[in-house]
């Protein structure tokens, strides 16, 4: 599996551009940003930090935020780059971010900055629930275009709904925890029980669901707003749903690892992410960034969307991360994807 192969070779993984000095600070950075992102980040960070050198060590979110507390006692990143604040809300409880508030910050939205002073991360963009219908599959099979999330468990959908394991996708996991806000933990588990009985797995990737259902491999999946426009702006014959309940929404963060040896390398890289010229560059994969006025509009991107997004308890998603990803495992893991 792609997961399986990028886990085996992050280490190895890295990225730097040719003007990148030879002899300078080496900056190891955990991230969950898309691989094919990554060089263009640090090219245009190395115009003016050309001696500071980014190994990037790239896995979905839930590997990356496992890896770091599996490091806790011995942390080898010096960065987390593009992680779920959820994530870092949780490493922050545990101690293992270093406080620090870049140049510029107070230009960014706020709701995008740790509330603390000074901050222990800093928010890039921020991707929404939505769920990718593919009209002409669909049609096949005599299905009806759903409305909510409550619609995706009718029997008619049996089989035919693939979704991200919130294990290892961050995706997944804002889906998981969003229901449990909508419709309270115990109205939130049985609407799981109940959509579990349509579902044909569950994905390893946030975006996978989407291309899946773009590509015509499943009529309905689970996803990102940002992946469904991409894909029906690439001719995939999708209908891009947000449910009427509301939907999830998580932002990527950037924070500096407690305890790194390059400090001041560090700072570097974190006062790089809040410039308005990283919110462009984060622009050209989400329609919702940090930097007020950046965004563009996004094609087929989904009328209404941005109004249903729910007022996310991150603290509640952060602070039950463990018990609810655990609770998930032992109820419907056996439908997940092999890594």
């Amino acid at each position: 599996m792609k997961q399986k192969t990028s886990f085996i070779t992050a280490l190895a993984f890295s990225v730097s551009t040719a003007c990148a000095a030879v002899a300078g600070t080496e900056l190891t950075v955990y991230t969950a940003v898309e691989a094919e992102d990554l060089a263009r980040y640090a090219e245009t960070f190395n115009q003016t930090h050309p001696d500071i050198k980014i190994n990037w060590v790239r896995d979905s979110t839930g590997i990356i935020t496992a890896k770091l507390l599996a490091e806790r006692d011995n942390p080898q990143a010096d960065v987390v780059w593009g992680l779920a604040a959820t994530s870092l809300l949780l490493l922050k409880s545990e101690g293992m971010l270093e406080a620090y508030a870049p140049a510029g910050i107070e230009q960014l939205d706020p709701k995008f900055v740790d509330k603390d002073n000074p901050p222990s991360w800093v928010g890039m963009d921020a991707w929404v629930a939505s769920v990718c219908y593919n009209t002409v599959e669909a049609e096949k099979l005599g299905l009806t275009p759903p409305a909510s999330w409550k619609d995706l468990t009718d029997p008619q959908y049996a089989g035919h709904v693939i979704m991200p394991n919130p294990n290892s996708s961050g995706t997944g996991f804002l889906d998981v925890s969003s229901w449990l806000q909508l419709f309270g933990e115990e109205g939130g588990w049985q609407y799981m029980d109940a959509l579990h009985n349509n579902i044909a797995r569950y994905t390893h990737s946030g975006s996978k669901p989407c291309k899946l259902a773009a590509s015509g491999e499943i009529p309905i999946g689970i996803s990102f707003a940002f992946r469904g426009a991409k894909s029906k702006a690439a001719g995939a014959p999708l209908e891009i749903i947000v449910p009427s309940e509301g939907v999830g929404w998580d932002m990527e963060a950037t924070a500096i690892v407690a305890g790194t040896a390059n400090l001041e390398a560090a700072q570097k890289l974190v006062d790089f992410s809040v410039t308005k010229e990283a919110s462009e560059m984060y622009n050209t994969g989400y329609a919702v960034v940090a930097y007020p006025g950046v965004a563009k509009p996004v094609e087929h991107f989904p009328e209404g969307l941005l109004d249903a997004m729910i007022d996310n308890d991150f603290e509640f998603a952060a602070n039950n991360r463990a018990a609810i990803l655990k609770e998930w495992q032992s109820r419907y893991d056996g439908k997940s994807e092999v890594k």
